[in-house]
């Protein structure tokens, strides 16, 4: 979504590397660029006013002249702006003190509502609630039936008890202020805790229907009325986000289609213009595709900062407990890395949601936009065939793999021989590497014992290892001798090293071969 303003941005910033003062010419033109950069995105005029002058007046004043680093500085003071309009605190959903929480959804036709409702209804299940659905738009055409098919992907719940319109034709019936009334009812009667009342949407400021908006929260007095906007409406986002404030008085915004290539101003203007603050965000077309928002972690991916906060959160939820246990007890006992293993791996990352997302979550990541558009998700697919074209013993025994195996792995896969040939060498390569990890050795090129490694020892062990005192000889207590005798040790190290290291071609930068990744990754890494 942010993509073109985070491009530029970036490049702003990059003319304030290396200056050791910045003057306030430096400071206006960076300014002018940030004020192009936002109005490029479609950002309201006067949020961008307010942004700049504050901006300015910070990057002129004691905190920037005095830094040791201007430039990081006012990068640094841009973060928190950014962090200002974007609503400046993460702002969780209000549960009420007795009976069910009720939330109700508003907004106009084509925003999204009714996806965003199974989304936040799976959501808040994840979180330990009990949600209940309400089908109370029956005014669009098919909208119930909507609902009820995102409810059952949601595995959520559905208070319908009136189909609603079929088709255009069609002369809405039934009452949406007595279906949202009762769907409270249905909820307090079953136990559940949390309502998700969905409303008609209208395709322009509707008086009649943002009248029926009013009604049903004065009827159902939510604790929440979240106002569903299209993150790629661009400028007309204030407008609207105005007209629905001053009809329902909405509590906070949620953005849907965060995933489009459209510019993203709405984000950027909503929170500001409104005081109401941005709670969620849908980032794409499948249940899961739902987050909650944070200022400070959006305006980081915005300054291309990353967001490995959320990727951790990512991580911790999905990831098996067990078989992370499984995996670390393998390192301490110094077992063979194996196929299975890498495919209990493979698994696990699947469950995070699409590579490519994970990927744009790591700082710099802008710097290889290009590479990751490239990349094809259907790679790791590719690769996890041939694994599972392999028998459970070829699995944990990959040696024996030999040419005829080969080729019967690749016609079980799909693919041909080479790229099974380039899997097994790859694999070879991380089972080199994960052995040293657990023997305490290190990556090579890399001290090993480096402390929260796996299976680091934390450096050489006294006694018969091949790193003691008594196998290397004794050291001249002259400094000059010693220093020379362990230039010699470390040449005669060197010559030793296997051919073909993981940093054979540039010390301390990884060769993905020997990473085990898929063959998709050495194209997205530039090799």
């Amino acid at each position: 979504m942010f993509n073109s303003l985070s491009d530029r941005l970036t490049a702003t910033f990059k003319n304030l590397k290396g200056k050791g003062r910045l003057t306030e010419a430096d400071v206006d033109a960076t300014v002018r660029e940030i004020r192009r950069a936002l109005l490029d995105a479609d950002v309201a005029v006067p949020v961008v006013r307010e942004f700049t002058a504050a901006v300015k007046e910070r990057a002129l004043g004691l905190e920037v002249s005095e830094a040791l680093n201007p430039g990081q500085q006012v990068v640094k003071i841009v973060n928190e702006e950014l962090q200002n309009i974007l609503g400046g605190q993460t702002r969780r959903i209000r549960m009420a003190k007795t009976g069910p929480t009720i939330i109700m959804l508003a907004g106009l036709q084509g925003a999204g509502k009714t996806t965003l409702a199974g989304k936040l209804g799976k959501w808040l299940k994840g979180q330990g609630h009990r949600p209940l659905l309400v089908a109370s738009d029956l005014q669009r055409p098919n909208a119930v039936t909507q609902l009820q098919v995102v409810g059952e992907r949601a595995g959520v719940p559905v208070f319908a008890p009136h189909p609603g319109t079929t088709s255009e034709s069609d002369d809405p019936t039934g009452d949406p202020v007595q279906v949202a009334r009762d769907g409270v009812a249905q909820a307090r009667a079953r136990l559940h805790d949390v309502v998700i009342v969905d409303t008609a949407g209208r395709l322009g400021i509707d008086e009649a229907l943002m009248e029926q908006a009013r009604d049903i929260r004065d009827a159902v007095r939510p604790d929440e009325v979240l106002f569903v906007i299209d993150a790629m409406i661009g400028q007309d986002a204030v407008n609207t986000a105005q007209a629905f404030n001053e009809g329902v008085d909405f509590t906070g915004v949620v953005l849907s289609k965060l995933d489009g290539d459209a510019r993203g101003g709405a984000a950027l203007s909503v929170a500001s213009v409104t005081g109401k603050p941005i709670m969620f965000a849908s980032t794409g077309e499948n249940v899961d595709d739902f987050e909650q928002f944070h200022p400070d972690r959006m305006a980081s991916r915005i300054l291309d900062m990353g967001d490995v906060l959320t990727l951790i959160e990512q991580a911790e939820k999905q990831w098996d407990r067990d078989e992370a246990e499984k995996m670390a007890r393998k390192f301490t006992d110094q077992e063979d890395f194996t196929f299975e293993d890498f495919l209990a791996q493979m698994q696990q990352l699947r469950k995070m949601g699409s590579m490519k997302k994970m990927l744009m979550m790591m700082p710099g990541a802008a710097g290889m936009r290009e590479q990751l558009e490239n990349f094809d998700e259907r790679e790791i697919d590719r690769v996890e065939a041939i694994v599972r074209s392999m028998t459970p013993h070829e699995r944990v025994a990959p040696k024996i793999i030999n040419g005829s195996r080969r080729a019967r792995i690749a016609k079980g896969s799909g693919v041909t021989v080479s790229e099974v040939n380039q899997l097994m060498e790859r694999f070879a390569q991380a089972q080199k590497m994960m052995k040293r990890l657990a023997q305490g050795k290190g990556v090579p090129g890399m001290p090993a014992g480096i402390p929260g490694m796996p299976g680091a020892g934390g450096g050489p062990k006294k006694g018969k290892g091949k790193g003691s005192a008594k196998k290397g000889g004794s050291r001249s207590g002259n400094p000059a001798k010693r220093a020379q005798e362990n230039a010699a040790l470390e040449q005669q190290r060197k010559q030793k090293a296997p051919a073909g290291s993981a940093f054979g071609a540039a010390p301390g930068q990884p060769d993905p071969a020997d990473l085990n990744l898929p063959k998709g990754f050495e194209k997205f890494l530039g090799q």
